[in-house]
Parts: structure tokens; C-alpha cells; sequence
């Protein structure tokens, strides 16, 4: 988290919209956080989508298009894959952000596989609140055990591997 994924995926769609190419953006429908219609970065950058509730409804709303966008694609069902690769043997180009691993450090959802079949990955970082380093973990405050839980800089931080480990140590010391 905070490392600059849909800030970069807006920033592609709409160099695309630029170029007038027509696209399309979609996001899950649980994710609420800054607006129900629209996918909004951290810094408040925002671009028009469709929420949808699950990955097979974007073959259902997709219509003559150039490039599809997909933000917090952590949070879809394992058809995105399928969806991202009957999109892409279209021709249409697919652009996805999200999270490659949960709060505690493992692949998230359909993210894996989603790295396989893509052309391109692109992993950017955060910077850790701990130490400044490169952050690759998104270090959870809360208690909360689920696996889906929105939230933002009162919830999650990011943090290098040295400094989620010791967070990771510290709190199970705690209990």
C-alpha cells in the first residue's frame, strides 16, 4: 500500500485517453474507501470506472474498447485471470494495480497468477515509516484477521522486510 499503484494506473489510462483510445475502467464493488463511481489514489487523483461485484461482469460491460483498467485486482475472483486473457487474445490492452501480497506476507488472491500471464509487471514500492527503505509489506495495526480489510493510514503501513519482521515479533511478544 501507499506506493503509488493506481496513482500509475490512472496516470497509463489516461496518457491512453490521450491518445484517443477508448477505455474502460472497472474496480470491485466492496472498495468504498474515497467513492463508490470512481477509482481515487491516495494523493486524490481520480478517473470515472464501474464498480462491478465480481470479474465476469466486466466481460459483460466492456464494449468497444482499447484498453481496459483494472484497479485493486487483489480483491476480484480467480475468473480475473481468464477475464484479463479473453480480453487480452481480443487485442484489447489490460492494465491492472493491486496488492501482490496480504497483510501477512502472502500472495494475494488472484495476483499470482495474474503475474504469469501478463506481458509486463511492474512492482513499485513505498517508502518504510519505519527506516525510509524500500517497503514491500503492508505491516496491518489492527488486530483484525481477515484478509479483506479496507482501510487506509490508520489501519496499514507500509514497511521494509527488517521492519515488518521486528513489528511482526514485537506484537506476538505483546500478546
Amino acid at each position: 500500500m501507499f506506493s503509488g499503484k493506481t496513482e500509475e494506473l490512472i496516470r497509463r489510462l489516461r496518457r491512453a485517453e490521450f491518445a484517443k483510445q477508448n477505455v474502460e475502467i472497472f474496480k470491485p464493488s466492496i472498495d468504498v474507501r474515497y467513492s463508490d463511481e470512481e477509482v481515487v489514489s491516495h494523493n486524490s487523483t481520480s478517473i470515472r470506472s464501474t464498480p462491478v461485484p465480481s470479474s465476469s461482469n466486466i466481460l459483460l460491460l466492456v464494449g468497444e474498447v482499447d484498453v481496459v483498467g483494472i484497479d485493486e485486482a487483489q480483491f476480484f475472483d480467480d475468473g480475473i485471470v481468464d477475464v484479463c486473457v479473453q480480453l487480452a487474445n481480443q487485442g484489447i490492452r489490460v492494465i491492472c494495480a493491486g496488492l501482490d501480497m496480504d497483510f501477512a506476507g502472502r500472495p494475494f488472491g488472484p495476483m499470482p497468477a495474474l503475474f504469469s500471464v501478463a506481458e509486463y509487471v511492474t512492482k513499485v514500492h513505498a517508502v518504510c515509516m519505519h527506516c525510509g527503505e524500500l517497503a514491500q509489506y503492508s505491516h496491518r495495526k489492527s488486530q483484525s484477521g481477515d484478509v479483506v480489510l479496507l482501510g487506509e493510514k490508520d489501519i496499514y503501513e507500509p514497511l521494509c522486510r527488517t521492519c515488518y519482521n521486528k513489528a511482526n515479533i514485537d506484537e506476538t511478544s505483546d500478546k
